[in-house]
């Protein structure tokens, strides 16, 4: 089977299992507030794994392929999904697959999260990213700038409700760190 399938089947085990082990909700977005990060994730992960899209508009190669690209992709996707894991993993419980604040819900600012403030976010880019790689089709590249938008959108969001949650303990987080990738955003 696919390496790329199975590592993202493998991803969505983890997460499906991980899902129950959050604390009690407070706080959660609207439903079309959700659809809006949401949507894009399901549309690129459409483009990523669908064999072939009508017309084939998208399936033209962006630059020759190459076995390398294959390689570093498969190895970024792996390393964005260990790094997405290890960020759920340690926010713990405080997790939500859609923008909450949990009942008691605390501020993680160590292990991942003191590298960017969305490790998740950025493990899936990454992995997005990896896959797009190997795939070296146009359809990629759209699927990992659609992901990017539904990131964005999210964050922004989740940011406004940990600047009012958490206040000047959030504001000088969010100096101290990046958003989603170090040194850039």
């Amino acid at each position: 089977m696919n390496p790329f399938i199975l590592s993202w089947i493998a991803w969505l085990l983890i997460w499906l299992l991980l899902w129950a082990w959050s604390k009690r909700t407070r706080r959660h977005e609207s439903s079309g507030s959700w659809s809006l990060h949401m949507l894009p994730l399901m549309i690129a992960a459409v483009l990523l794994s669908a064999h072939h899209l009508v017309g084939h508009v998208l399936e033209g190669a962006v630059v020759p392929y190459r076995h390398l690209f294959y390689t570093v992709g498969l190895a970024l996707t792996w390393a964005g999904l260990a790094f997405a894991v290890w960020a759920r993993l340690y926010i713990g419980r405080n997790w939500s697959a859609s923008v909450q604040v949990k009942v008691g819900h605390e501020l993680v600012r160590s292990g991942p999260y003191r590298f960017v403030r969305h490790p998740i976010y950025t493990g899936l880019l990454f992995a997005f990213l990896g896959s797009a790689l190997a795939m070296d089709q146009w359809r990629g590249v759209v699927a990992v700038v659609i992901v990017l938008a539904g990131f964005v959108y999210k964050l922004r969001l989740e940011e406004r409700w940990m600047i009012e949650t958490f206040g000047d303990d959030y504001r000088d987080y969010r100096r101290r760190t990046y958003a989603l990738v170090p040194f850039v955003f």
